[in-house]
């Protein structure tokens, strides 16, 4: 399994400040969303670590539903919720802390691909987390359109495919390149699917020709990469303490240019502002010109990036009592650190950039 070392290890990096230029908005029924999820969430026993189902229990997923989907109706929030609760439990239980390998992983979420390809074949040896995504993707048929359960359930597999590539290397004693990374990052981040509920949530439809608009997919690609990176830079003491492992940014970068984690702080707060500004102007293009619907999915994608930076602020989830804190107004600032309209030298995103228009 990846370890860092022990100078790596010891040095816990201080809380960086987020740049992102869409303010906060929070739908009115968090509290809701939070006690139905719990309650739902105790019921699928997920986790029988008693000390796992505290932490999930204190996870806020009413707040992280709240916070990024605030536009939705009560229903199909309610189910986004008890979403997020399956995949944090799926990714602390058998994806990040119990050593799962590559093989295993390929063979449970085959299985959960089956359950939501075909919620009719039951299996008695399906696993609660299984059981309990069949259940969520039974609802979901009442509260979405046959070409929108489809898009979920790929984008599923988006996910499940990203969860074995990372296990792969978290049972290596090497990091990604760099370029691999941000691709398994996105993947195995679980905002796939997250994505494709905004349209459900919201209660539009986007037409498939400008789901496939190649501005379009980038941004959906810039939304789950500004996710995965802000959590990396808000969580990595947390996974050092917890998970002692160095699947990170900071450390891959650290590997890919030589240098220590304090510096590979600052490249990576300068790639992440500089894919941020990225994401702002390009969506600024295409609502221009965009119809109602990929209008409001492009303010849905960056909705989730201000409100998963929200919830995160206050989450008991990543506070990690001996590492340093964010000073008392310190989680946000007002102006990126790199706000180059070149693109990253990563040649797997490197053709976001190209979808921006050219400059007058």
């Amino acid at each position: 399994m990846t370890r860092v070392s022990e100078q790596t290890s010891a040095q816990q990096l201080p809380a960086v400040p987020f740049y992102c230029p869409f303010p906060p908005v929070r739908h009115p029924a968090v509290d809701t969303f939070n006690q139905v999820t719990v309650e739902w969430m105790l019921q699928q026993r997920l986790d029988t670590d008693e000390h796992q189902i505290e932490r999930l229990a204190v996870c806020d997923f009413g707040g992280l539903t709240a916070s990024t989907m605030p536009y939705g109706q009560v229903e199909p929030l309610t189910l986004m919720s008890k979403f997020h609760a399956v995949l944090f439990s799926l990714d602390d239980s058998v994806c990040d802390e119990s050593g799962a390998t590559a093989d295993l992983l390929a063979q449970e979420t085959s299985r959960i691909m089956r359950a939501l390809e075909a919620p009719a074949s039951r299996s008695p040896g399906d696993s609660p987390h299984t059981s309990a995504l069949r259940a969520l993707r039974t609802d979901l048929e009442r509260l979405a359109s046959p070409k929108q359960v489809r898009r979920w359930t790929d984008a599923m597999r988006v996910y499940t495919s990203g969860v074995v590539w990372e296990a792969s290397w978290r049972r290596s004693p090497e990091l990604p390149t760099l370029d691999d990374y941000v691709t398994l990052w996105m993947r195995s981040i679980g905002m796939a699917p997250s994505t494709a509920m905004i349209e459900i949530v919201g209660g539009f439809s986007v037409p498939d020709r400008d789901m496939e608009d190649p501005r379009v997919r980038a941004l959906t690609e810039i939304t789950w990469t500004l996710v995965s990176w802000d959590n990396d830079l808000y969580s990595r003491n947390k996974e050092l303490q917890r998970a002692d492992d160095n699947l990170n940014l900071i450390d891959v970068l650290c590997r890919e240019h030589d240098c220590d984690p304090s510096r590979a702080l600052v490249r990576a707060v300068a790639m992440r502002d500089r894919v941020m500004v990225l994401f702002e102007r390009l969506s600024d293009q295409v609502t221009k010109e965009a119809h109602t619907p990929l209008r409001r999915y492009v303010e849905g994608l960056a909705q989730f990036v201000r409100g998963h930076l929200d919830w995160a602020s206050a989450c008991p989830r990543y506070r990690v009592p001996s590492g340093p804190g964010a000073t008392p107004g310190g989680w946000w600032k007002q102006h990126p650190a790199d706000d180059s309209a070149e693109p990253l030298p990563i040649p797997g995103i490197a053709w976001w950039w190209d979808q921006l228009e050219p400059a007058h």
